[in-house]
């Protein structure tokens, strides 16, 4: 081997070794969360709802929880941002954020109405290994109270099936990736979950989850957006398979006593100042919360 090889070699060598080094870094959480710009507050704080749909009964509270076993997505700051000042803005709610699975105990639990999974992957919840955290989550919902999932919420609960039957799906792949842009459908135009978009389709660029048979299912919950098959890039990415023609983006249930908001928007940034979707977010954590009452009930296909 000439020198020029070695030289090329040991490069490509080096570029490889960076490129792992990456991955592991965008694989579990960090110690500390990014500060986000002064110009990104500004596009949130610009793009929240100004006014609740609903006043609530009572001061509400929701835990955010952002910890990640898994990929780490670079959005979970703003995110977070996002639901602190949609509640403020709104007088929603009060936010306590954290990644700290200290929280999941009965105990802790009581003082919140809803939990809010913001792109968590790979959580460690395991009846054989951590039964107390499931119990406490899975009473926490099943009592009464709300869950809330942001995009990656559903890459979760893969030693726990109950947790995923919660959550009404399970990532197993995005095809519509995070820089394309790809259609949206309203399934139920005329529920108040789905009215900051005036009953419209819409175009959006973020990254869109799969959602597989059985634990996805209309005959188990209410789909309210879903991927636009008749749309050519979005019926045309590359990895679309069959199966991924009824592909949900948000959707709602009931889970014992518990309500569940489930929206798969929240890949890319730029989502938490779009005024549409904050104003969807919002008022699905107002009626995980039990202040927005709506209607759940599936709508299977004939």
């Amino acid at each position: 081997m000439n020198q020029g090889s070695k030289i090329i070699n040991l490069g490509l060598l080096a570029m490889f070794c960076l490129s792992m080094v990456a991955d592991i870094s965008q694989a579990q959480s960090p110690k500390e969360l990014r500060k986000l710009s002064p110009q990104e507050v500004q596009r949130i704080e610009k793009a929240a709802p100004n006014n609740a749909a609903v006043k609530p009964v009572n001061p509400r509270k929701l835990l955010v929880f952002w910890r990640c076993e898994s990929y780490f997505h670079t959005s979970i700051p703003v995110a977070n941002k996002a639901l602190e000042l949609i509640g403020q803005k709104a007088g929603a709610y009060e936010t306590v954020i954290t990644d700290d699975y200290s929280v999941f105990t009965a105990e802790s639990l009581k003082q919140f109405d809803a939990v809010c999974l913001n792109n968590t992957t790979h959580l460690e919840f395991d009846p054989r290994k951590t039964p107390e955290r499931c119990k406490a989550l899975m009473d926490f919902i099943k009592g009464g109270k709300g869950i809330v999932g942001i995009h990656a919420a559903t890459d979760n609960f893969y030693r726990w099936p109950e947790g995923q039957r919660m959550m009404g799906g399970k990532f197993t792949g995005h095809p519509w990736v995070a820089g394309g842009t790809w259609a949206i459908k309203i399934d139920e135009p005329n529920h108040p979950l789905t009215a900051a978009f005036g009953g419209k389709g819409f175009k959006i660029k973020d990254e869109i989850y799969r959602t597989d048979a059985p634990l996805y299912s209309r005959d188990k919950q209410l789909v309210l957006m879903s991927l636009d098959m008749s749309d050519e890039a979005t019926k045309n990415a590359r990895g679309v398979r069959p199966g991924d023609e009824d592909t949900g983006i948000s959707w709602v249930k009931t889970y014992g006593k518990g309500r569940l908001f489930y929206c798969s928007l929240g890949h890319n940034n730029r989502i938490y100042w779009n005024p549409a979707v904050l104003q969807h977010y919002l008022d699905g954590i107002q009626f995980a919360l039990g202040d927005l009452e709506v209607d759940t009930k599936p709508k299977p296909v004939d």
